[in-house]
């Protein structure tokens, strides 16, 4: 379990996903999520199959939030070119957050 942080605060625990198994299932067949899962290597996204909305925070290599999206399910969004990972959570939690395009966020461990 991961931490994510961003100017000092705690934003939510995350799950970091690092495999290819693991980063191809994602959220897929959960019906909820607290928290947030940290996908790595990752540009594009779906939502084919899942059962709730998302927001997403998309991340340069330097974890600079480069876009934030609220993706409802079975939607295929754009890839973000720049991207190099993306953060997952329930729809309306980046909001809650705080979080906006050009902030950092920092996974702690």
């Amino acid at each position: 379990m991961a931490w994510l942080v961003t100017n000092g605060r705690v934003l939510a625990s995350a799950d970091v996903l690092t495999s290819l198994p693991d980063r191809a299932r994602g959220l897929l067949g959960k019906k909820g999520i607290d928290g947030a899962v940290v996908i790595e290597r990752c540009r594009w996204i779906h939502t084919i199959g899942m059962r709730f909305a998302i927001d997403v925070a998309y991340l340069d290599r330097n974890n600079t939030v480069i876009r934030i999206a609220t993706v409802r399910p079975n939607r295929v969004p754009a890839p973000v070119v720049r991207a190099r990972r993306a953060v997952e959570a329930e729809a309306g939690a980046m909001a809650r957050w705080g979080l906006r395009a050009g902030d950092v966020i920092e996974i702690r461990n």
